[in-house]
């Protein structure tokens, strides 16, 4: 069987996913590794390293950023010409809409944000997590290539062999651009939760120090505030420890304590991490449905009843900001931070 895996990368920035799906289409069979952008050769060499038994490696000065004709037009001229089984992508917006194009050009169907994949006869079985988590949906895509998109963190990533080599072979870029990239927006503190294997999480809870007295010229609303930051500085520093990322509820990202890009929740991101710690959080369902996938959940609050105790493996019942200083310290001595 073959499988063409496309890894998606930004400027030679590989997204971690793209190797997980290199992983699965190692189990099938055959696995090419697909990577477009002019001066990519080094994500090409990664991908050998990562299990490709050959990588396509379209390096043209048109593929130099991302425009979704293009890129869709030369993997589905890739695809035409070698006949793959099925055609893997990471579940990130770039290759979320490069799929539904490439379904389109090959007539095929697309399967996306797989957390399970697995071959029947000629057709693929795959899972996805419907309904805010709470159902299964099982989906069979009978159609060759079939198409899928898989969940991040929802499948092994394999082990890099550092120096191994393999074929890389240059393909020409195909299609016409409809469009030009003018620049990049930067963004500063970018967090990049979907990848993370730890995530320490903020609620309303952590402005709820009464031992903290704020500066006396803040409002009752700054002083809230300030609270929260005393608070968010414990989460940070216990995620710093544990090489992990910095999460947030709504609650919290409402009230102003820490910017949008730390929510996790229905309206935030999902992230399916190996460790989940919960601080302050009282467990709304819009909450539960971005980090109820964790591997593990750790609840600390100081309300026995908190929903989020039902979803935890281990919760404390208490006050986070005795608990979090005396936990930390002691990851930093097991760890030898």
């Amino acid at each position: 069987m073959k499988t063409f895996v496309y890894i998606d990368h930004f400027k030679g920035e590989v997204q971690p996913a793209s190797w997980e799906a290199l992983g699965l289409a190692k189990t099938f069979g055959e696995a090419f590794a697909l990577v477009f952008g002019a001066g990519a050769e080094g994500v090409a060499q990664s991908a050998l390293e990562y299990g490709a038994d050959e990588v396509l490696f379209a390096d043209d000065a048109s593929l130099s950023d991302y425009r979704a004709e293009l890129y869709a037009a030369t993997l589905s001229a890739l695809a035409a010409s070698h006949n793959p089984n099925l055609i893997l992508f990471p579940t990130t917006s770039r290759a979320k809409e490069l799929a539904a194009m490439a379904a389109v050009d090959l007539n095929s169907g697309a399967m996306t944000d797989l957390i399970s994949l697995e071959a029947d006869g000629a057709s693929f079985v795959g899972a996805r997590p419907i309904y805010e988590g709470k159902l299964i949906e099982k989906i069979t895509c009978a159609a060759s290539p079939a198409i899928a998109t898989l969940r991040g963190r929802a499948f092994p990533k394999p082990d890099r062999q550092e120096g191994k080599s393999g074929a890389i072979t240059k393909v020409a870029a195909a299609g016409e651009a409809k469009s030009n990239v003018e620049g990049y927006a930067t963004a500063e503190n970018v967090v990049n939760l979907g990848d993370a294997g730890v995530i320490v999480s903020g609620g309303r809870g952590v402005s709820n120090n009464p031992a903290l007295t704020p500066p006396a010229d803040l409002d009752e609303k700054q002083a809230e505030i300030w609270r929260a930051q005393q608070g968010f500085a414990l989460v940070t520093e216990l995620a710093q420890t544990l090489d992990g990322a910095v999460g947030a509820s709504r609650a919290a990202v409402d009230g102003g304590y820490i910017s949008y890009a730390h929510q996790v929740g229905q309206t935030g991101k999902v992230v399916t991490p190996d460790l989940y710690i919960a601080c302050g959080i009282s467990g709304a369902i819009q909450h539960l449905v971005g980090m109820r996938n964790a591997k593990v959940i750790v609840a600390i609050n100081k309300d026995a009843d908190a929903p989020i105790f039902k979803a935890a493996k281990y919760g404390v019942v208490g006050d986070l900001f005795q608990i979090l200083p005396p936990l930390t310290a002691a990851f930093k001595k097991k760890l030898g931070k």
